[in-house]
């Protein structure tokens, strides 16, 4: 009962809802699924369950430091009535944005963020100093990436580096000497499936703030038609290096689970991307977003079904 009450806690929810937490738990599929291509097989427990730990942490400290860093610019959207709606947004589950609504404490926004970057760093340290080193670039470039919203739209390219870095490290987590190949077609799949599935649909949803502040995001400097026509390139190169990705691992995938994985792809991401540069509305980029969250997390079901049952 005790446990329930925390986590039922209200202060606890804003808590969450700062760092995103349903969308960051979808996350935490990336990095799994990235061990499991790279090792062929399930890590020792040990290194699975400090690994869960330390990603969780990760990705909770890192979308805390986001909206941290954004405090003002998004307190300013709130003022003008910006993220009043979100209840079909993945992002917007929980409260959007807390600290610039005023219903969460920037004290104890920060200390939220520092709290599970400690446990973040510990965890990385732990498992390969290289994980350690990898978070804190991941840090610094999530503030870059923030601070570069009024000034270029190409921020979105620091946007798909950072979203890579976990699935990076947990690839040197399992493998001190992983194949510089597989780090590569890795990167550039989570790299354009950010770019094409999450950031442009992201900015898309926020396009009306977005010109009234002016910020230099890809819909507003490109217009939603090219906005549309780039996602649907980057998602087509996710899901051909998805394949790529599958090859190159140690473990093998027969027609049937290529099959799968072709329904994934063309459901979470071809179609959804599709409807969006025909539509060109704001649904269709909501759709797409919260779809294409979940690839990772359909290819990890797949993965985990070839290993438990192959």
């Amino acid at each position: 009962m005790r446990l329930k009450t925390i986590l039922t806690h209200p202060r606890l929810k804003l808590l969450l809802a700062l760092s995103r937490t349903p969308h960051g738990i979808i996350d935490l599929a990336t990095p799994a699924l990235a061990a499991l291509l790279c090792l062929g097989h399930f890590p020792s427990l040990p290194i699975l369950l400090l690994g869960l730990l330390t990603v969780f942490a990760g990705y909770t400290a890192v979308y805390a430091l986001n909206d941290l860093v954004d405090y003002r610019t998004d307190k300013e959207k709130v003022r003008h009535g910006g993220y009043s709606d979100g209840e079909d947004f993945l992002d917007g589950v929980l409260v959007r944005h807390p600290l610039a609504k005023g219903v969460l404490g920037l004290t104890e926004g920060v200390l939220w963020a520092l709290g599970w970057a400690c446990v973040a760093m510990v965890g990385a340290w732990l498992l390969n100093p290289v994980c350690f080193f990898i978070f804190l670039a991941g840090g610094v470039l999530e503030v870059v990436y923030c601070r570069l919203w009024q000034v270029t739209p190409l921020r979105s390219l620091i946007n798909g580096i950072v979203k890579s870095l976990g699935a990076v490290a947990a690839v040197f987590a399992v493998d001190p000497r992983p194949s510089a190949l597989f780090v590569l077609v890795l990167v550039a799949l989570i790299f354009f499936w950010e770019i094409g599935g999450q950031n442009i649909p992201n900015d898309w949803t926020d396009i009306e703030e977005d010109r009234r502040f002016k910020a230099k995001t890809i819909p507003v400097k490109l217009g939603l038609g090219r906005a549309g026509l780039l996602a649907l390139v980057c998602l087509v190169v996710a899901f051909l290096l998805t394949f790529l990705l599958l090859w190159i691992s140690p473990l093998s995938f027969n027609a049937f689970y290529l099959l799968i994985v072709t329904g994934l792809g063309c459901w979470l991401l071809l179609l959804p991307v599709m409807r969006l540069v025909q539509a060109n509305a704001r649904r269709q980029a909501m759709d797409l977003f919260n779809r294409a969250s979940h690839f990772p997390l359909s290819l990890l079901a797949v993965v985990l079904v070839r290993l438990i049952f192959s």
